[in-house]
C-alpha cells in the first residue's frame, strides 16, 4: 500500500513549487472575484468583454476558470477596466 500525500490546497498538489502554487491561488481568487463581479451585472459575455476591454472567447476561459490562460497582469487590467482597484497582501505561511 502507498503511502498518500496531504496538501494544504489544490494549489500546492498541483503545482511544483511553492511559488507556482502561490501564483495560481492569486490568480484563481482575481478570476473568482471578476466572475462574481459579471454575474452580478447580469451581463452576457458579449457585453462582459466590452467592459472589461477583452474578446468575448477570453470572458469565456475566465469564466470556466481556465487558469494557466491567464496571467496576473491580464486580471489586474480586466479588474482595472471593471473601475476596481487590486490589493495584494501577505500572510504569514
Amino acid at each position: 500500500m502507498t503511502k498518500s500525500k496531504t496538501f494544504s490546497s489544490v494549489w500546492d498538489a498541483i503545482a511544483d513549487t511553492p511559488e507556482q502554487a502561490a501564483n495560481l491561488q492569486a490568480r484563481a481568487e482575481l478570476m473568482r472575484q471578476i466572475a462574481a463581479i459579471i454575474k452580478a451585472k447580469d451581463w452576457k459575455q458579449a457585453d462582459a468583454a466590452i467592459h472589461c476591454g477583452v474578446t468575448q472567447p477570453r470572458i469565456n476561459d475566465l469564466l470556466r476558470g481556465r487558469v494557466s490562460r491567464f496571467s496576473l497582469d491580464a486580471l489586474v487590467n480586466i479588474a482595472t477596466a471593471l473601475g476596481r482597484r487590486v490589493h495584494v497582501g501577505l500572510e504569514v505561511a
